[in-house]
């Protein structure tokens, strides 16, 4: 660095400065994070043992045996005071399709998306 003009040497330490500042941030956001997230499914996993709550795979179980696909994605959350499962379903046909499910109850109570009735097992 003692080759570098005056200018540029300028340049160079401060935005060094900053993106060592950057990542630091980063690091402290994001470890934060899992704790949550762990302590969230740790709570989940407490309301199922309880009986609170149904098993996802119990859920699963059921909604597989009236509708056809894969499982692409799962969310739980709370709408309304509801606790809800989401189950995404790639179809046969490449179609997506949301289902909304009662956690407590394991109720199918809203679907959404394209050519629904093609997924439905006979």
């Amino acid at each position: 660095m003692k080759n570098l003009p005056c200018y540029l040497l300028k340049l160079i330490v401060p935005t060094a400065a900053f993106i060592a500042a950057a990542l630091v941030v980063a690091f402290c956001l994001t470890a934060a994070a899992p704790a949550s997230a762990d302590e969230d499914w740790r709570k989940l996993h407490e309301e199922v043992q309880a009986g609170r709550i149904k098993p996802l795979g119990e859920i699963l179980d059921s909604l597989l045996r009236d509708w056809e696909g894969q499982v692409i994605d799962v969310e739980f959350e709370e709408d309304d005071g509801i606790r809800l499962y989401e189950i995404e379903l790639l179809g046969p046909e490449g179609q997506v399709v949301e289902f909304e499910v009662n956690a407590e109850t394991g109720e199918l109570i809203g679907i959404e998306g394209n050519n629904i009735n093609g997924m439905k097992r006979q």
